[in-house]
């Protein structure tokens, strides 16, 4: 009997728009001939299932719905939505409250990996290479010239809680600072201000079961922008995604060791992505995506197919995987 599948999108942050996108892509790449997939959408006013645009009421207390047949259980819950609550640790807390299998990490890791200065400085304790970074929080005072004296120009004003490149700016003036830190408080509470780190951006999407691990070919990020933006990430031709990356062996083996080492000390489940800029030969993380966008040109299905797979082997893989061996 297939099991039922629910793709859960949508979101309380500016990300919904690339959840939605993800839905489209995760609906054409997991096996419907496998699993009954059911979208189930959720924002701050509705959670729902969509059936032939039809929303049907979430039963919050087990994830279940009624769409005039008796009571549909859900099986496994594959979650696609960007930022919260989906990707800090909110939603995955209420899955594991509730016994129901589902596609990400555990919540504390989701919600250490969410946030960039908690999880770069957590990740630096075991050896990984990160930018020097400095925090500043909502309502809290700060010393903008003492941020650009210990971090140089230019550097990077970013969310710490977010994705997407929402809210992010690249500083190249000291005046900018101020209102850079502005723009990203808009989407996050906390902001974290990065060293500029010169480089080849690249990033790398794996997973592993309990029978092997999948590393997938690097994919190299050129933006036409100052950075690889919003605009530069959903607008066609703005960026070139060359998969593989354009780098040595060497590199992309220290590139592929490294991650594989972040995913196991973060002890993650299902497939991530993880960000790098290579700087003279060596990988410095940039930041760690435990729900990687699935629209149809995301990175995770271009490097499936660089890599040889098809979508649905892959898929089948991870949600069989989980399913099997969830406690």
């Amino acid at each position: 009997m297939k099991k039922n599948v629910a793709i859960v999108y949508g979101g309380f942050s500016s990300e919904a728009v690339v959840s939605e996108k993800s839905l489209a892509g995760l609906m054409s790449f997991i096996d419907s001939e496998h699993y009954n997939l059911i979208p189930v959408f959720i924002s701050k006013t509705e959670w729902a299932a969509v059936i032939d645009g039809q929303h049907y009421e979430i039963d919050k207390t087990d994830f279940s719905f009624d769409a005039g047949k008796g009571k549909t259980k859900i099986d496994f819950a594959y979650i696609t939505i960007h930022g919260q609550p989906g990707e800090n640790g909110q939603l995955t807390g209420y899955f594991e409250m509730i016994d129901l299998p589902h596609s990400t990490c555990p919540s504390l890791i989701s919600a250490m990996t969410y946030d960039k200065y908690v999880c770069n400085n957590y990740l630096r304790g075991f050896g990984i290479k990160v930018a020097d970074s400095v925090l500043v929080r909502k309502g809290k005072t700060y010393d903008a010239k003492g941020i650009v004296e210990r971090l140089g120009l230019p550097c990077f004003v970013k969310p710490a809680a977010g994705g997407s490149s929402f809210g992010v700016s690249k500083v190249s003036n000291a005046n900018d600072i101020v209102p850079a830190i502005d723009k990203a408080m808009k989407e996050s509470d906390e902001v974290i201000i990065e060293s500029f780190l010169a480089g080849t951006e690249v990033t790398c999407g794996l997973y592993k079961t309990a029978k092997r691990t999948v590393i997938f070919p690097l994919t190299e990020v050129v933006s036409g922008n100052e950075f690889f933006d919003y605009e530069a990430k959903y607008t066609p031709g703005v960026a070139k995604e060359i998969t593989p990356a354009r780098v040595s062996d060497d590199v992309r083996d220290r590139v592929w060791a490294t991650a594989s080492e972040v995913y196991d000390i973060m002890d993650m489940k299902g497939i991530v992505r993880i960000d790098f800029i290579i700087c003279n030969g060596t990988p410095y993380l940039l930041e760690v995506n435990t729900t990687p966008g699935m629209t149809m040109t995301s990175f995770i299905p271009q490097q499936i197919r660089a890599n040889g797979m098809q979508p649905k082997d892959v898929f089948t893989e991870v949600i069989d995987d989980i399913l099997n061996n969830c406690k």
